[in-house]
């Protein structure tokens, strides 16, 4: 059972706005047990829906769009559906009572462009979005020597996800006999790619049929993401089991977590489960630590603040880094970078505490501390620990491996 999910929008053709929905989407796709084919970005013009539309139907026994559904003319796609399909516009009682709640409690006027929102295809099986305005669209193909639909939605991230969950994906597992995809991920860190891979290479070799592995290196770090794919479910969470258990054996010093996406969400899961806090002291990184960390739900059951301590004066005052310390070694520092941990760690009331101090670039770098240097620290209840890295890139990469530096460093030091 697979499928192409076409996402529609000149926006997202121009870089003016991330692709999240195809991420989303292919993620519930996938815990379903449907796998995903392609993913099709298109612009919003008659053609170009189209062609993709045809494209995918050579494919996919299910597609699934979003995007171009709203009332203005340049959202096209309802229209070019219906032509498609052969089919013609009208205006759908219960799609209308659905906008006219919405505007009713939002306190706004229902214009006849806006009313526009109510009209579907005579020949599709409307879905009522209760959380917006674009009604769902469901067509089920006749004539082709395999069940196949496409299914229309609204563009809207968070539209798109409440149908996706509650109407679309219960509906298709309905509809289909899907098989089951699991996946297991695992967080590696301290080696590269093609490292990684030639060091594991017998292991994958020996994979069974129907195991695959897949390699996802991110600034810092390479996350393994195993897959199994069949129809039995105790059978494949045995044989992944199995893989992961056999992959620790030859590369477990590398292997930071599993089943977490991110290094982030891996330290809010084995802080929140210790019961210990955290705190940050940030220099370089500029906070970007704590953006990581709080970005995650939950993060105040362990995350007690941070300081970005960006010049000498902050790092004196709020963190108790000496004047002499800083005059004699410079701001970065083992020192003083052991000192900002520490003085974070006793300020806020930490178990935990973290600080970096570096020379993130393009400029600044000296011949002793080049651009790239970046000290950090780790102060715990066994003591303070530092080390110094020297990191090659844009200012960006810098932060973002330093980041994870510090993120693979705080979980291993919490197992």
């Amino acid at each position: 059972m697979t499928a192409t999910i076409i996402n529609i929008g000149d926006e997202l053709l121009i870089g003016q706005v991330v692709n999240s929905n195809a991420s989303v989407m292919s993620q519930m796709l996938t815990a379903s047990g449907i796998g995903v084919n392609d993913v099709l970005v298109c612009g919003d013009t008659r053609d170009a829906i189209l062609l993709s539309l045809q494209r995918a139907l050579t494919d996919s026994d299910i597609v699934l769009i979003t995007g171009g559904l709203g009332p203005t003319k340049d959202d096209v796609t309802k229209q070019v559906l219906c032509d498609y399909f052969g089919s013609e516009l009208y205006e759908n009682e219960e799609a209308l009572a659905n906008v006219r709640r919405i505007f009713a409690a939002r306190g706004y006027e229902l214009t006849e462009v806006n009313r526009r929102q109510a009209w579907v295809p005579r020949c599709c099986t409307m879905i009522n979005n209760s959380v917006g305005t674009a009604p769902c669209m469901w067509f089920d193909l006749e004539g082709t020597d395999r069940r196949q639909v496409v299914v229309s939605m609204a563009g809207v991230p968070f539209e798109m996800e409440h149908l996706m969950r509650t109407e679309i994906v219960p509906r298709l597992q309905r509809q289909f006999q899907t098989g089951v995809i699991l996946c297991k991920n695992i967080l590696t860190q301290g080696i590269g790619e093609s490292f990684l891979s030639d060091l594991v290479e017998p292991w994958e070799l020996s994979l069974p049929e129907g195991l695959s592995v897949a390699y996802l290196p991110v600034s810092g770090m390479v996350k393994m993401r195993l897959t199994a794919r069949g129809s039995d479910e105790t059978s494949l969470r045995k044989r992944i089991d199995d893989a992961a258990a056999a992959l620790r054996a030859v590369a477990g010093q590398y292997i930071v977590g599993e089943d977490c996406e991110t290094l982030p969400e891996l330290v809010a899961q084995r802080f929140a489960e210790r019961q210990l806090t955290l705190a940050t002291a940030e220099s370089c990184t500029g906070g970007a630590i704590a953006a990581a960390v709080t970005a995650l739900a939950g993060a105040s059951a362990y995350y007690r603040g941070g300081v970005v301590a960006y010049s000498n004066e902050v790092k004196q005052a709020m963190l108790g880094v000496g004047a002499d310390v800083l005059q004699q070694h410079g701001a970065v520092s083992e020192p003083v970078v052991r000192q900002m941990a520490e003085g974070a760690r006793l300020r806020m009331g930490a178990d935990y505490a973290v600080a970096t101090s570096g020379v993130a670039g393009p400029g600044g770098g000296t011949a002793e501390k080049p651009v790239g240097t970046v000290w950090m620290a780790l102060a715990s209840p066994s003591g303070t620990i530092a080390q110094c890295k020297h990191y090659s890139g844009p200012r960006s990469q810098i932060v973002v491996r330093a980041c994870n530096e510090i993120f693979a460093w705080l979980a291993r030091s919490v197992r």
